[in-house]
């Protein structure tokens, strides 16, 4: 009888992995944080065990541990005491995440420091731009992105990441950038941002949710998909060096779309619902956390994200380390 063993290759761990197929790296990862203004604090964020609201203080030593667990990219998140209908600490000087930036290069010059560029965190609504009679005004929010850039970039930024959804981000940020001389700052665009019931816990963590309405007039229908070719091509039209999915675990598919057709690094943002679910299950004994983490994360880079935002990020580096 003749059928194929592909039990062959499976026999032992060795040679399970000498054809894997799929690695994970810790170039991979991008490790994110909270800033919030003040000294000596360190929140824990309810919805997402292990995650903090931190000082300044305390975010060096988060990310100094980070750093020396082999983490080679963060991205800072700001959550300022004020905020006001034109979000004006976004793009502040002495704004929180502009003072992190600064921080943090000077004491980890090689690291790789995104900056995220939206208004939610610094609006008095909530929204990701400025809001006229109950409308999100897409082209005076530009603006604003464009300054909150800018003042990211000069604070040390090694990348821009807009995330905020409103047509035309990626040129106006671009143009401004350029306009200020830091044509060799890249943009991660959050290209392809649905809204998604997955972001619950990351608005407890930079207290962003919005104080009216929702944002499924500026992020995308989670069941549209030729829709995030629009935005991509858009995006890259524009001027983007990097493409982001946002959420990941639900949109595998599109990942690989995007990995499909276009030559920019892909990246997947492992949320803060994703990262929930295993935090609560693992703590109620219900899954293994390494193995599902793992195993989750393999996924994204198989299905084509060349690069992972996750809160993951030092308990995969430990893991991968002990794997050695």
């Amino acid at each position: 009888m003749q059928f194929a063993r592909h039990r062959r290759l499976r026999q032992t761990a060795n040679l399970r992995a000498m054809v894997r197929e799929t690695h994970l790296h810790m170039e991979d990862f991008i490790y994110p944080i909270f800033v919030i203004e003040g000294e000596n604090i360190k929140n824990e964020v309810p919805s997402m065990p292990g995650v903090y609201q931190q000082s300044l203080d305390y975010a060096l030593e988060d990310v100094k541990e980070a750093v020396q667990l082999g983490v080679r990219s963060i991205i800072v998140f700001g959550v300022p005491n004020e905020k006001n209908e034109i979000a004006s600490q976004a793009y502040c000087e002495h704004g929180v995440v502009q003072r992190a930036i600064r921080a943090i290069k000077d004491a980890f010059p090689e690291l790789v420091v995104i900056a995220d560029t939206c208004l939610c965190h610094y609006t008095s609504h909530g929204h990701c731009g400025i809001v006229e009679n109950g409308t999100i005004v897409n082209d005076d929010t530009l603006e604003l992105l464009a300054k909150t850039a800018v003042s990211q970039a000069k604070a040390g930024a090694d990348i821009i990441a807009p995330s905020n959804m409103m047509d035309g981000f990626v040129a106006a940020i671009r143009q401004a950038l350029d306009e200020e001389g830091f044509t060799y700052v890249p943009i991660m665009s959050y290209a392809v941002k649905y809204a998604s019931a997955f972001y619950g816990p990351f608005r407890d963590a930079a207290h962003s949710a919005p104080q009216f309405g929702d944002r499924k007039t500026y992020q995308m229908d989670p069941a549209n998909r030729l829709e995030a070719f629009r935005e991509a091509e858009a995006d890259v039209e524009q001027g983007a060096d990097f493409l982001m999915v946002k959420p990941a675990l639900s949109y595998l598919d599109i990942i690989r779309d995007l990995k499909n057709h276009f030559h920019l690094p892909i990246v997947a943002y492992n949320v803060s619902g994703e990262y929930a679910m295993v935090k609560a299950a693992a703590q109620n004994g219900w899954i293994d956390e390494k193995s599902v983490v793992l195993e989750m994360l393999t996924s994204m880079k198989r299905a084509g994200a060349d690069l992972i935002l996750t809160y993951f990020a030092k308990d995969v580096a430990r893991w991968l380390k002990e794997g050695k």
